[in-house]
């Protein structure tokens, strides 16, 4: 169990590293007003962050994900291994439900740590490093500080329902997709590895499909913990900021930052089951490594 809580936090690591500014583009092109774009699109988004705030913009906020990381993985491995011996092994429906079930719980760690991120990725948007004057804002756990002081426990549990409905599905899909690729790519003898390139496959996928499950929640979700930033809320709840973002933009507002999203998902879970994966076989040697997750491990989406 130790090994397996190491190595998540190792493979989850990595996968932030890899996948955080494809994420800050995401939540820039998601809370954008449709009245007033600074980004035409994915690549453009990229391009004016590194001209105008330099390559760290892209990693504005990454604090909250890495400090956070550590808790979500020990509750994810607690709750979906328990869960999984209750309801039984070697089923794609029981991942489903165990990853569901370890989702909804790592949304009470999760929903703050997204809200900071979400927060920091969006100061200074759109202007340039030299001239934008020192963030009043040190760092995430600084974010939430002031949240707190501002609005109150109330105020750093914005967006924790849709962060529950968005992990819960999500987490279920992201397992039962893994578990299934893995035994449809497993070699035929036992004692064998699953091959690197078909489990980079697989963890690429089941991140995809993850994000492809729930992306219209995460939407809302990202206006939602935005809302305020500037000092001015646009939004009473979450059905007015559903409503309101449809009658502006129409339904693909609701795809809005995907394209970033996918790109961003398929080499952070291939890095991160990597990862795990070189960790656990240096580890256990003598061990043959489980690649289903019917003997679950972490891996960050």
């Amino acid at each position: 169990m130790a090994l397996d809580f190491v190595a998540g936090c190792l493979g989850g690591a990595a996968g932030v590293l890899v996948g955080h500014p494809f994420d800050t583009v995401k939540v820039r092109l998601q809370t954008q007003p449709a009245n007033h774009r600074l980004y035409r699109g994915t690549f453009h988004c990229f391009a004016e962050i590194i001209r105008k705030e330099s390559a760290f913009g892209l990693y504005k906020g990454m604090t909250s994900p890495l400090i956070g990381l550590t808790f979500i993985n020990a509750i994810v491995f607690g709750v979906q291994g328990n869960v999984m011996r209750v309801i039984g092994e070697g089923s794609v429906l029981n991942s489903f439900l165990a990853g569901s079930a370890a989702g909804a719980v790592q949304t009470l760690v999760c929903s703050p740590m997204e809200l900071a991120k979400t927060r920091m990725q969006l100061m200074g948007m759109g202007q340039k490093a030299k001239t934008r004057k020192e963030k009043d804002v040190k760092n995430s756990l600084d974010c939430l500080l002031k949240i707190y002081r501002k609005e109150g426990l109330r105020g750093c549990c914005r967006g924790m329902t849709l962060t529950l409905w968005r992990e819960t599905p999500a987490f279920g899909v992201y397992f039962a997709t893994y578990d299934m690729i893995c035994q449809l790519l497993s070699p035929k003898d036992p004692n064998e590895h699953i091959g690197m390139l078909a489990l980079m496959f697989a963890g690429g996928m089941s991140g995809i499909a993850s994000w492809i499950s729930t992306y219209p929640i995460d939407v809302i979700k990202s206006r939602v913990q935005a809302d305020g930033v500037g000092g001015k809320s646009m939004y009473k709840g979450t059905l007015d900021c559903f409503v309101r973002s449809y009658q502006a933009e129409g339904w693909t507002v609701y795809t809005r930052g995907l394209n970033s999203t996918l790109i961003r998902a398929f080499p952070v879970n291939a890095a991160t089951f990597t990862v795990v994966t070189l960790f656990l076989r240096e580890m256990r040697p003598s061990q043959p490594v489980d690649t289903t997750l019917s003997k679950p491990h972490l891996y960050e989406k």
